[in-house]
């Protein structure tokens, strides 16, 4: 499948993703970390129920992975972010996949062990 076919990179929000991008790459150089470490540190702090899993193929990336860990956000860089991301024109895919927004996960101090 070629970007273009996928909402998010075609030429009409391209330019305006590309800026969201910015944004972020922006934030991530105050931070002191890559955009992707960011990213990870945004979803890490969702919630105790919500853990990312990136996969990867070479060391250097799980260590840019295990970064994220280390990246510490305030409220206002969190709310920052999720303003970002909620601004991102376009579905992610042709067929939309819903996202954790849409997700019925019960939360996790609900689980029981057995």
């Amino acid at each position: 499948m070629c970007p273009e076919s996928l909402p998010r990179f075609r030429p009409e929000n391209l330019e305006h993703n590309e800026t969201m991008f910015d944004h972020v790459s922006e934030m991530a150089a105050k931070k002191g970390c890559t955009p992707g470490q960011l990213a990870l540190a945004w979803v890490h702090l969702q919630g105790s129920d919500v853990c990312p899993i990136p996969g990867t193929t070479k060391i250097e990336n799980l260590d840019q992975n295990v970064g994220a860990l280390s990246v510490k956000l305030t409220p206002d860089e969190l709310t920052e972010l999720e303003s970002i991301a909620d601004a991102v024109n376009g579905a992610r895919d042709i067929e939309v996949v819903p996202s954790w927004t849409d997700s019925e996960t019960p939360l996790l101090s609900s689980w029981k062990a057995e």
